[in-house]
């Protein structure tokens, strides 16, 4: 077991440090620069996964130190926001493939003008993802893609317009998850330990730092979350969400 922890422990950390060191060369400029200027412009970050893909949504959109104009949008939305029945979140690694459903999910994401939205796939080639990041690009928006490239290379893409998450958004970034996600393989080639969700949680919040950061060099305090949980924390949000209104989602 030991051992496993120290392999585990270098897959996941040798990753990190190549995206950190990515970063460090400038490799996230492109996709800071189009989230400070979407919040500059009073835009939205608009964050969308599906799967364990939504753990980049939730570190994108509201979370301590996180920016507070952000927005999550999730299949459960059908439901939660579009009145769906409950049935079509039965089968939720069906749904995700489905590209029919991104009519429905567009017009709730309401998006503004200026929104910038960070899409996050491993895989990249899902119906529902895909054709979400289409239907972003068709309305004038900067698409900022999360995915595997390695992965994203070697499946074929499920979206009618045979087209890869990769090959839509105006900036990718590489989470350097293997084929298959899994980096440990046990006796009877059992594959395990995923690193896609960490990797990817890593570059939100490079995205984040570096996004924040560069306001604050600009002069302009970056509006971030405290935590609820410690004194004022509340009242210094509510204060800011209320700038964007209803715009803000990210439901439980």
């Amino acid at each position: 077991m030991a051992d496993l922890i120290g392999q585990m422990t270098e897959e996941t950390t040798s990753r990190i440090e190549r995206i950190a060191e990515n970063a460090r060369r400038g490799g996230l400029d492109d996709a800071i620069t189009l989230i400070v200027d979407a919040i500059s412009a009073g835009g939205v970050l608009q964050a969308f996964g599906t799967g364990h893909s939504q753990a980049f949504a939730m570190e994108i959109a509201g979370r301590a130190g996180g920016f507070i104009p952000t927005a999550r949008t999730a299949l459960s939305d059908l439901v939660v926001l579009g009145g769906q029945d409950p049935s079509v979140l039965a089968d939720a690694s069906t749904l995700e493939r489905e590209p029919t459903v991104v009519d429905a999910l567009w017009e709730l994401t309401a998006a503004a003008p200026a929104d910038v939205f960070l899409i996050a796939s491993n895989s990249g080639v899902n119906g529902s993802i895909v054709g979400f990041a289409l239907k972003a690009k068709e309305a004038g928006h900067g698409v900022i893609a999360v995915t595997s490239l390695e992965h994203t290379a070697r499946v074929t893409p499920k979206h009618p317009s045979g087209k890869r998450l990769s090959e839509i958004a105006d900036v990718v970034i590489d989470n350097l998850a293997p084929y298959g996600d899994a980096t440990l393989t046990l006796p009877g080639d059992v594959a395990v330990g995923a690193v896609s969700s960490m990797t990817a949680a890593f570059i939100a919040q490079l995205l984040t730092v570096g996004a924040a950061g560069r306001l604050a060099a600009s002069g302009t305090i970056p509006p971030v979350y405290l935590s609820a949980n410690i004194p004022g924390g509340d009242e210094h949000n509510h204060r800011l969400e209320d700038r964007y209104g209803d715009r803000l989602r990210r439901h439980a």
